[in-house]
């Protein structure tokens, strides 16, 4: 969106902090992190400089999902508090000039959630809030292949499961405890924005929308295409679906409009396009300020998925992230993230997380937060965090890990060794290891036994060394988004990639009336050259003390800026 300094929403220069509750910091000795953690915390995420802090789910749960299975909307979880313990932090985040956003899961329930516990009596009013169906014609219900549809789950296995009471099945995108809401349903949608405004009354600043463009299915239910194994792709009938940008406006109509301007809506879009998100981030649409899209993390997935690793081409890199901030440069607004709670940890990704973590890490950051966009920095990226490197099937905890080993080890795919060796590289548990605080037990997570292991590194990775070291991956995260803060280009320049065919050096301008940026990442670990035609200026951030030349050393970022004036 073409904003001037003048006009552009408080969020073009802010950035958000991701907390993942139960591995942030644990109040109390139970091994689970908690809002009191979080509360004793804030004064580190208030040195790094955050703007938004963007809570993961703490409403009461069964916890199937790690809290994405919510029981009670209106409920804080007892493992992790109370809702006076989330209204001291909301409280103690404005105090410190910080915004809370909360995470909305909608496109599912918990099954312990009193709406679906009504929904399963084939007679209640509330059986239509979610997508009942009987068996195929002239099948019985739990015969094989009696299913409404031959669609697969996210989590494995059908998306339906048959209960037996009604003879019916259930749709569940996710896990067999997270059945769908049915959004088709009026009185799902009032139920929700109820919901919403409840708790912006009660000062939370947003919402980080899972998932949301989910919730518009082709109510035809139609059969996908099968191609391999014996469940289909439904995501046809359900990705960016019918009534999508209806439901969405309707929610922003009824409740956030004639709100404060401090409200952020950002809305996770598995397999969004550019050409939809420009439709969603529109500011004239009203519906979301901004979209998380997936494309980028998809790159080194193989032919068998997300666990089949295959090395990152930055060629591809540069043409998705080329195309997201050319697609959303006059309309809509991005959201730039390299980890979250799903996906592993980006130095051990697509950086050297041995000899070069400092470096690469710190390169990997000058590169994302650098392009247009809000940067998104997701617990212990600031400090270098690595994978988790675990070595054994018992030290896993998620749920969507479990059940790829027990799929692929019931269809005889792969060894033990090519199991572990995909979820060490892409499982979700890699990023939801305890936050690594100092080099006391259990790095000063908790005074219990953590619930899941915390990383063997952590003695010397963690954030009181860090904060201790001025030339650490902490102070250099401080220093971009100071920057970001400081210099209207970053927040608002436009976008012009440079040497789109080197295949090591990620280079692009940042250009604001006279100034211009350049930025360069080095992308692997032997020196490289990056030729530019023009002198870039003054050197404004780097990750190595300053050398002549255009020679990039290993995992070298630098940061020029020119003035034309």
């Amino acid at each position: 969106m073409t904003w001037t300094t003048q006009d552009a929403p408080w969020w073009t220069r802010a950035v958000v902090y991701q907390v993942y509750p139960r591995s942030f910091a644990d109040s109390d000795g139970d091994g689970i992190g908690d809002l009191r953690g979080i509360l004793g915390r804030l004064d580190h995420l208030a040195e790094l400089g955050v703007d938004v802090v963007w809570l993961s789910p703490i409403y009461a749960s069964p916890q199937d999902d790690n809290g994405y299975d919510i029981s009670d909307y209106q409920a804080v979880d007892p493992v992790f508090g109370t809702l006076e313990d989330l209204d001291d932090l909301v409280a103690a985040l404005h105090v410190r000039g910080m915004k809370l956003v909360m995470d909305l899961v909608v496109n599912h329930t918990s099954d312990e959630h009193a709406w679906f516990v009504e929904s399963r009596d084939p007679s209640s009013p509330k059986r239509d809030w979610y997508w009942w169906r009987p068996p195929r014609d002239g099948m019985v219900a739990g015969a094989p292949g009696a299913e409404p549809t031959n669609w697969g789950s996210f989590f494995g296995g059908s998306v339906w499961e048959l209960d037996e009471a009604s003879g019916e099945y259930f749709l569940h995108l996710f896990s067999r405890k997270q059945p769908d809401l049915n959004w088709e349903n009026p009185q799902v949608r009032d139920a929700v924005y109820a919901m919403m405004r409840w708790w912006l009354d009660r000062g939370v600043d947003g919402f980080r929308m899972d998932v949301i463009n989910l919730v518009s299915k082709d109510t035809t239910l139609p059969d996908g295409v099968v191609t391999g194994g014996l469940l289909a792709d439904g995501s046809a009938s359900y990705v960016c679906g019918p009534r999508i940008h209806e439901f969405l406006a309707e929610m922003h109509q009824a409740v956030f409009a004639g709100r404060p301007e401090r409200l952020l809506t950002v809305g996770e879009m598995p397999g969004v396009t550019v050409e939809q998100a420009r439709d969603f981030t529109d500011p004239a649409r009203a519906e979301v300020d901004m979209v998380f899209q997936f494309e980028h993390v998809g790159l080194d997935h193989g032919p068998g998925g997300k666990f089949d690793v295959r090395p990152l081409r930055l060629l591809d890199l540069k043409a998705s992230f080329g195309r997201w901030q050319a697609g959303l440069a006059d309309v809509g607004w991005n959201s730039l993230y390299w980890d979250n709670h799903d996906q592993p940890r980006i130095v051990s990704r697509f950086g050297d997380d041995g000899a070069f973590r400092r470096e690469s890490a710190t390169m990997l950051a000058t590169v994302l937060h650098l392009h247009r966009g809000t940067p998104y920095v997701y617990q212990g990226e600031e400090l270098g965090m690595t994978n988790a490197h675990f070595t054994r099937f018992d030290q896993y905890r998620d749920i969507e890990t479990l059940n790829h080993v027990a799929v692929a080890r019931s269809v005889g795919t792969g060894t033990d060794e090519d199991l572990l060796a995909g979820i060490a590289a892409m499982g979700r548990d890699n990023a939801r290891t305890p936050m690594q605080w100092d080099g006391s037990p259990h790095a000063g997570f908790t005074t219990g036994t953590p619930w899941i292991e915390v990383n063997a590194n952590y003695p010397a990775i963690n954030a009181a060394a860090e904060r201790a070291d001025p030339g650490s991956v902490f102070h250099y995260y401080r220093a971009l988004i100071a920057l970001r803060h400081e210099d209207p280009v970053v927040a608002l320049g436009d976008f012009t990639m440079l040497l789109p065919d080197h295949e090591h050096v990620y280079a692009f301008t940042r250009r604001l009336g006279d100034v211009t940026l350049t930025v360069l990442g080095n992308f692997s670990g032997e020196e490289q050259e990056a030729a530019l035609e023009h002198h870039p200026g003054e050197l404004l951030i780097g990750n190595y003390p300053p050398a002549p030349g255009p020679a990039l050393r290993p995992w070298e970022a630098r940061v020029y800026r020119r003035s034309s004036d």
